[in-house]
This record gives C-alpha cells, sequence and structure tokens, in this order.
C-alpha cells in the first residue's frame, strides 16, 4: 500500500515560442521538470508532514515517477494575467485526511488566486468535518469560524502568476504539491 508520508509545494512560470516548452521552461522553475508526474487526486494523506522544496528535492532521482496535484495555466495573448494555484487544508486531528485543491484563473493576482485555492481546500474539509458555515461568507470569516471550530489546524498555498509576454511568446505558471513515501 503506497500512502504517501511527506509533501512540499512548489511553483514555477515559464516563457517560450512553444507551448510545451513553455510548461517545461515552468517545470524548470519549480525543479520538478527531470520527473515523470502522475496526477492524482486532491487528498492530503493522513500523518502527512509538509517539507521544504529542498528537502523533497534530495529524495528525489530523476527520472522517477512521482504523484502530484498540479495545476497549470498557459497563454500567448499580450499582457493577460493568468494564475495558478493549489490549496492545502489540513486537519486538527492528524489522523484524518486533508484536501488539496487546483485553481487557475485569469485577471487575477497571486494572492486572490491563492486564497480562493485555500478556500476550495478548507471549505472540501469543512463539509466532511461537519463544521457549520455559510459557503458564501467572505474568505476571512470562514478562516474565523474554521479555527474556532478547532478541527482545521491549518491552510496554505502554492500560487504562481505572470503577466503574458509583451511579444506573445507562450507564457506557463503551474504550481503542485508534490507527494513522497
Amino acid at each position: 500500500m503506497y500512502v504517501p508520508t511527506k509533501m512540499f509545494l512548489t511553483k514555477g512560470v515559464g516563457k517560450h515560442k512553444e507551448k510545451l516548452t513553455s510548461f517545461e521552461m515552468a517545470l524548470r522553475n519549480a525543479k520538478i521538470a527531470s520527473l515523470n508526474l502522475v496526477s492524482v487526486s486532491s487528498i492530503y494523506p493522513p500523518r502527512c508532514k509538509m517539507i521544504s522544496v529542498e528537502a523533497g528535492l534530495k529524495q528525489l532521482l530523476p527520472g522517477q515517477i512521482i504523484h502530484v496535484v498540479m495545476s497549470k495555466n498557459s497563454t500567448n495573448e499580450p499582457n493577460r494575467l493568468i494564475a495558478a494555484s493549489v490549496g492545502v487544508a489540513i486537519p486538527a486531528d492528524k489522523n484524518f485526511y486533508g484536501y488539496l485543491s487546483e485553481h487557475h484563473s485569469y485577471g487575477e493576482t497571486e494572492n486572490k488566486a491563492g486564497e480562493y485555492a485555500e478556500d476550495l481546500a478548507a471549505t472540501m474539509l469543512a463539509t466532511v468535518l461537519g463544521v457549520d458555515f455559510d459557503p458564501d461568507s467572505s474568505w476571512d470569516n470562514k478562516k474565523e469560524i474554521w479555527k474556532i471550530s478547532g478541527k482545521i489546524v491549518r491552510t496554505r498555498n502554492a500560487t504562481q502568476s505572470a503577466v503574458g509576454d509583451k511579444n506573445g511568446l507562450w507564457t506557463t505558471v503551474l504550481a503542485a504539491s508534490v507527494l513522497l513515501k
């Protein structure tokens, strides 16, 4: 049975005349281009430990198959604002699973996209934990309710935004959670 015990967040941006190569450049910027990435759904495993990018990379070999939750976005439209974000919601009970979310958008700042991704992950976790809240309330109000409930210990995000290249090169942004054994 494979259940990840560690996870790190990373992000990157790349530009190139070819869309695929701009994605490769974003992977390089995020320091995960040498890995074979397998996308998985959005569960933060029980008892998983958040580690730094540097600590995670020390455990990996080029070509290794790694599971990720990844968000990406691309544009070749000059000056178009794009963002990609992964949000994390970790329960207070370490034996319970949490949630990861992927969000990609146009026209949102890095801060707004990051908060939205955190809100998505926390909302999913809150609903399975039975925390009563108004889904239409502001992110700050929901954060306070979840904090008071004592059931959600923390949220965070990795978000990358960029403005489309002024000369029309492909611009790609990505954010990823990398899950490790």
